[in-house]
């Protein structure tokens, strides 16, 4: 019984993890469109980028490639922070 119960959790735990991956590109995603929108307005507006921004318009430029390539470092940034903070007891 209890077998049973340690694979229900695990399946449940990989179907989590899937869904937090699947959140995490999606946020990423948003952050680059509206990166993208947010140039936009600025290149309308006549605002001058900052250093910064600059580097981020550039990234955003890149080819899907490199995008996807975005993707999987934050991804596996997220997955470093989780890890972490799976370590840390509330009590």
């Amino acid at each position: 019984m209890c077998g049973n119960r340690v694979e229900e959790l695990e399946a449940r735990v990989q179907e989590l993890e899937a869904s937090v991956e699947g959140l995490t590109d999606e946020l990423v995603e948003c952050k680059v469109r509206l990166r993208e929108l947010e140039n936009a307005v600025d290149d309308e507006l006549g605002f001058v980028p900052e250093t910064e921004s600059e580097q981020t318009s550039t990234e955003t430029i890149q080819s899907p490639e490199a995008d996807e390539a975005t993707k999987t470092e934050a991804a596996e940034e997220e997955d470093n922070t989780e890890e972490s903070d799976s370590d840390i007891i509330v009590a």
